[in-house]
């Protein structure tokens, strides 16, 4: 089997420097809170730690003390949010089965 060359093209009209600017961030899936760069969360995501790339901020979200999360492209002219990726941060424990959050395992 032979390969396969896959190619895109990327057609834009205008000035790329009119671009909108776009933010990474870690969005905590269950408070729709943001990863600050101090470490803590934030509902403003203005205020969100800003990642170069959707694969650096999906591996610092698995070291997160989070369940599950998001990876998000903000917009901030437009308040527009575009889902990157998800996945489940090393943070909250899953609960064994015959298991409940107030008694022992």
């Amino acid at each position: 089997m032979g390969k396969r060359n896959l190619r895109f093209v990327v057609v834009v009209s205008g000035n790329l420097l009119s671009c909108l600017p776009m933010n990474i961030l870690i969005e905590n899936h269950d408070t729709c809170e943001y990863l600050t760069p101090a470490g803590q969360w934030t509902k403003n995501p203005l205020d969100g730690k800003r990642f170069p790339a959707t694969t650096t901020a999906f591996r610092a979200a698995k070291l997160e003390a989070i369940g599950k999360f998001n990876i998000v492209c903000h917009i901030p002219a437009t308040n527009q949010f575009i889902n990157l990726d998800h996945g489940r941060g090393k943070g909250l424990p899953e609960l064994g089965v015959g298991t409940s959050a107030g008694s022992p395992a």
